[in-house]
């Protein structure tokens, strides 16, 4: 029971449920989702009585923050795209723009019940004109487009 703890008392403070247990994510827009007669569902007994929403994405690690980079060099960080719904489902990749050095390759195609690894890669170079002391901070959210919502991950960096 949320009332009691383990001992048997009653809790001083409310728990606290954390964000996939909630079925909402911190940092994502919901789409509209039209029907699509073609998807891949699974119809199963135990499933037929269930009014949760079972289709969703996770992000591992929820945000990519790279520290103090050197400029002219090239980085790399793995993030975990994990299915957490019962159907296959499919995403895209809206690439960031050139200027800000970053990168994301990944393979495309649905994720069945299963993760995908996307590889975001960085270059890092100055783009402001003006001296800034000798560092630079680089942010920007990529989008993650699926078939439910659009998922942001949001990169930070410095570039020294």
């Amino acid at each position: 029971s949320l009332l009691v703890n383990a001992a048997g008392q009653p809790r001083k403070e409310k728990v606290k449920l954390p964000s996939s247990l909630q079925g909402r994510q911190l940092n994502s827009i919901a789409n509209k989702k039209i029907e699509d007669p073609v998807a891949g569902k699974v119809n199963t007994s135990s499933l037929a009585t269930t009014r949760q929403h079972l289709s969703g994405f996770h992000l591992i690690p929820p945000r990519v923050t790279l520290g103090v980079l050197k400029e002219g060099c090239t980085y790399a960080a793995t993030v975990i795209l994990k299915n957490v719904g019962v159907n296959f489902s499919r995403f895209r990749v809206k690439q960031p723009p050139p200027h800000t050095g970053l990168r994301v390759m990944y393979t495309p195609g649905p994720v069945a019940g299963l993760q995908v690894e996307l590889e975001i890669e960085i270059f890092a170079m100055v783009t402001g004109g003006e001296d800034s002391g000798g560092l630079e901070e680089i942010s920007h959210d990529i989008e993650i487009i699926t078939e439910t919502e659009t998922l942001l991950l949001p990169v930070r960096a410095n570039i020294l």
